[in-house]
């Protein structure tokens, strides 16, 4: 069998793609091959020539890609924060944008020492992972009322305690419960949150639509309904200094910051673009 150059395999594939509407063709094709050969995006350069196998290995996710099945389904891991989290159905799969939710946290805790970090509807466990492989002295809580997304994050959290990782504490509950993480009023330095956002009614793409658990994506009252939750437990949380982040649709950039304006607890609001210059997150810090 002839080997044949990896670079046409995955011009091809990308070709599949583009026709079939993924947005991020080229990177999905090489994410793909490099799943495949098991090696770094980074180092498929390095890769010049492969058999016949490697080529119809990566043919056949490349259809199933075509298909709108999420590429974080197909490799069974989402990136984020330096680490990668497993991800398959019943779960919401992290986006790129909420890294840069993670790094202006990340940037507040700096020259804070055992710092408490609360992460409100963790899904797969992603944020708080992050934090915790990022900080080995922080004290990670994380929530969320979803008991598929809970076994998704449980299975991550043992992962990353596998691989060294300081232990999350993980937990069960639904954060428009004022009795949710009580006994951490007025102690925690930074609260995380990556709700469901998403207008209900709002179209959108396949990979979400058939595959992310609609609870994990829309929420009601315009998509406000757990941000508003979210604000009430940074509100009463956070300690003096201490910092929210919340994660929110482009179409919240005038409806979210005065929530939290609203609390006069919470000062510096500040809304903040993701890498396609769109509004999606808000910041603050407790007075």
């Amino acid at each position: 069998m002839k080997r044949q150059p990896l670079r046409l395999a995955i011009l091809e594939a990308t070709r599949i793609l583009e026709r079939a509407g993924v947005v991020s063709a080229r990177t999905d094709a090489e994410l793909i091959a490099a799943y495949v050969l098991g090696v770094e995006r980074g180092r498929l350069p390095l890769v010049p020539l492969v058999d016949p196998p490697v080529v119809e290995a990566i043919g056949r996710l490349v259809t199933e890609r075509a298909k709108r099945v999420p590429l974080q389904h197909l490799i069974g891991w989402a990136a984020i924060g330096g680490i990668a989290v497993d991800v398959g159905p019943g779960v919401f799969v992290p986006r790129p944008e909420t890294e840069l939710l993670l790094e202006w946290g990340l940037k507040l805790l700096r020259g804070r020492e055992y710092p408490v970090v609360v992460d409100l509807c963790t899904g797969s466990g992603a944020l708080a992972l992050a934090v915790a492989h990022a900080r080995a002295d922080a004290v990670v809580y994380a929530v969320d009322n979803d008991p598929n997304a809970l076994a998704w994050a449980r299975h991550n959290a043992e992962a990353r305690r596998s691989a060294g990782d300081t232990p999350i504490r993980l937990y069960s509950g639904d954060i428009s419960d004022p009795t949710v993480f009580a006994e951490l009023d007025g102690l925690v330095d930074l609260v995380l949150c990556n709700p469901p956002y998403v207008p209900e009614g709002t179209p959108v793409p396949p990979e979400v639509a058939d595959y992310d658990p609609p609870q994990a994506v829309f929420a009601a009252e315009g998509g406000l309904a757990v941000i508003r939750h979210a604000v009430s437990a940074a509100a009463r949380l956070l300690r003096p200094g201490g910092g929210v982040a919340i994660e929110h649709d482009d179409t919240h950039g005038k409806a979210v910051p005065p929530l939290l304006r609203a609390r006069s607890v919470l000062t510096d609001v500040v809304d903040h673009a993701d890498l396609a210059g769109r509004p999606r997150f808000v910041t603050a810090v407790r007075a």
